[in-house]
Formats: structure tokens, C-alpha cells, sequence
């Protein structure tokens, strides 16, 4: 391939089918040079059809070089820029009587955040908030692992989380968090109205500020063995699912 191919300017290499697919149909991002195989272009074609794009031909040897040895790329690469963040005002205006929000508390894992974006789009959340600051970027490996939920649920950053809390309980949000010392369980939560979800980093839980804001604290039950099995917390990823599916609304269609 001659000289190393790098991303323009601000852009990032996107791979993997299920998020590059999604890319593909989400006419609000901005995308630039796709390479495949031809496999991947057949199973494709009528989206590179309708969004004008010739791929260029590339064997997954060319694709390992682009991308480095080992990287899941599943034979497409796509160049895309970071899709633009609403504020947490314009999310809430959006949201009906009826609401579902993720808030994350020092999460930097960009693999945890991709992965309770894809939980997310499971169970309908409006959108998942994380703080501006110590909090990972729109990446091609928090995409990936967001299979594509990335391109459907909206990444909210902000500023100050004790704020944005107060911001969303004066807008009629429950606030609760998900703390392992809460003397209720995910059992109690609303079935009605909007609730917002907060979860901490694992290990260390929600910071005290964070606790003291909540409306709300509760915990996910665990088998009475598993702390002498030395399991005293899930992964916040799956931490998430079992909450959200808690959560879900009276009456929804999941429920």
C-alpha cells in the first residue's frame, strides 16, 4: 500500500459490519473514504447505492495493514468524523411524560460506554450523558462495541453532574443511582414517568456528591454465596441492562 493511510483531519477509522452498516444509514454523519472486500461490499450494495459511494477494493491483508494485525474489522473500513453531541437541554425537550435516561459517574472505559450504548438502544433509553471531562471520545472502539447504537442513541456530554442532576429533576426526572450498599432494589423502581439512571465507575460506585443528589438509591440483588465467591459487583455494562430492564415503563412492549 505504499505510505501509511491516516484518518484526515478530526476524522477516525470506523470498522466493524454491524457499526459501519449503521454508519451507512444515518444520514447526519459525515463519512469519507470506505474500503472492503468484496463480500462486504455485495452485502452493502444497495446502501453505498443510496448514499453515492464507491468503496475501494481491498483483501483483508490490506485491511490488517490499514487498521494494524488483529483488529476485528470484519472487512470494512469507514472514515468518519465524531457526529455532533446535543446539550442535555435540547434531549429533554425532546423527551415525552415518559422517559428513560443514562447518566455515567467516572466511566472511561470506552468499551463500557459502547457497551451500555448498545443496552441503551435495547430498552429505548432517549440517550446516555457522560461527563466532558474524564470520559472517553467517540472512538472506533466505542462504536464498534456499540454495534451500531452509537449512530442511534445520542451521546450527551456535560459539564458539571451534580448540575446536570439538578437540571433533570427540576424538568420532573426521578433521579436514582445505582449504589451495592442501597437498601432498595431495582424491583422499586417507577414503572411511570421519567427516570434517570445513574452509574458509577466499577469498583469505586457513584461519588458522594452524586449519592447526595439522587432521589433515589438501590441495588441489584445477588445470590447470598456470591461475596464469598469474592463476585460483589457485576460489570457496569451489564449493570446497566439489568437496571434499564427493571425500569422499563408500564405497559411497554418489552415489559
Amino acid at each position: 500500500m505504499g505510505a501509511p493511510i491516516r484518518p484526515e483531519r478530526g476524522a477516525y477509522f470506523l470498522y466493524g459490519f454491524h457499526a459501519v452498516q449503521a454508519a451507512l444509514r444515518n444520514d447526519t454523519r459525515r463519512i469519507g473514504r470506505f474500503w472492503a472486500t468484496r463480500q462486504a461490499t455485495d452485502r452493502l450494495a444497495d446502501l453505498l447505492a443510496a448514499r453515492d459511494i464507491s468503496p475501494r477494493a481491498a483483501d483483508r491483508a490490506t485491511l490488517d495493514q490499514l487498521l494494524g494485525e488483529g483488529t476485528v474489522h470484519q472487512g470494512v473500513i469507514l472514515e468518519v468524523w465524531p457526529l455532533d453531541e446535543p446539550s442535555l437541554e435540547r434531549i429533554i425537550a425532546a423527551c415525552g411524560p415518559v422517559a428513560r435516561l443514562v447518566l455515567l459517574d467516572q466511566i472511561t472505559d470506552p468499551h463500557n460506554v459502547g457497551a451500555i450504548l448498545r443496552t441503551a438502544a435495547v430498552f429505548g433509553a432517549e440517550a446516555v450523558c457522560l461527563q466532558a471531562r474524564n470520559a472517553p471520545p467517540e472512538t472506533a472502539s466505542l462504536a464498534k462495541t456499540a454495534s451500531g447504537a452509537l449512530e442511534r442513541v445520542p451521546l450527551v456530554r456535560i459539564g458539571n453532574l451534580s448540575q446536570a442532576i439538578g437540571t433533570l429533576q427540576e424538568a420532573g426526572f426521578w433521579v436514582v443511582g445505582l449504589d451495592g450498599t442501597a437498601r432498595d432494589t431495582v424491583r422499586d423502581l417507577p414503572g411511570e414517568g421519567r427516570l434517570a439512571l445513574i452509574l458509577g465507575a466499577e469498583g469505586e460506585g457513584l461519588r458522594r456528591l452524586t449519592r447526595e443528589r439522587c432521589d433515589m438509591l438501590v441495588r441489584i440483588p445477588m445470590a447470598p454465596d456470591a461475596a464469598k465467591a469474592a463476585i460483589d459487583s457485576l460489570n457496569v455494562s451489564n449493570a446497566a441492562a439489568i437496571a434499564l430492564y427493571a425500569a422499563l415503563p408500564a405497559g411497554s412492549p418489552l415489559d
